[in-house]
C-alpha cells in the first residue's frame, strides 16, 4: 500500500489542524493505521493507531485528550484531528500501516507515507 500524509502547516499555539493520509491499493482496510512524529533532532516517535476496522484506538500519553485519530475505509483515507496544539507538537507527522493493532515501534510498520510538516508557534 502506498500512503501520502497531507494537512500539515503553520498554527498558532492553542489552534487545530487535520491531518490526512490517503492510500492507495484496495487492502488499506486489512491494515491497522498509526501516526508518528519527529522532531528536529528527535527520534521518531509513535503518536496514534487505530485498527483496521476503526473500532479500537490507542494514543501516546502526550497527545491523550487533544488528539484524535479517525479512518474511512470507504475513502481510503485515515485522520488525525489535532486540538489544544502545543509548540512541543512541532514536528514532521508521518502515516505508517501494520499488520499489528496496538504497535508503537516504527519497525511493527510496513508502509510509510512521506510526512507532513506541522508547526505550532508560541
Amino acid at each position: 500500500v502506498q500512503l501520502q500524509a497531507s494537512g500539515g502547516g503553520l498554527v498558532q499555539a492553542g489552534g487545530s489542524l487535520r491531518l490526512s493520509c490517503a492510500a492507495s491499493g484496495r487492502t488499506f482496510s486489512s491494515y491497522a493505521m498509526g501516526w508518528f512524529r519527529q522532531a528536529p533532532g528527535e527520534e521518531r516517535e509513535f503518536v496514534a493507531v487505530i485498527s483496521a476496522s476503526g473500532g479500537s484506538t490507542y494514543y501516546a500519553d502526550s497527545v491523550k485528550g487533544r488528539f484524535t485519530i479517525s479512518r474511512d475505509n470507504a475513502k481510503n483515507t485515515m485522520y488525525l484531528q489535532m486540538n489544544s496544539l502545543k509548540p512541543e507538537d512541532t514536528a514532521v507527522y508521518y502515516c505508517a500501516a501494520s499488520n499489528l493493532f496496538g504497535a508503537t515501534a516504527t519497525y511493527r510498520y510496513n508502509f510509510w507515507g512521506q510526512g507532513t510538516l506541522v508547526t505550532v508557534s508560541s
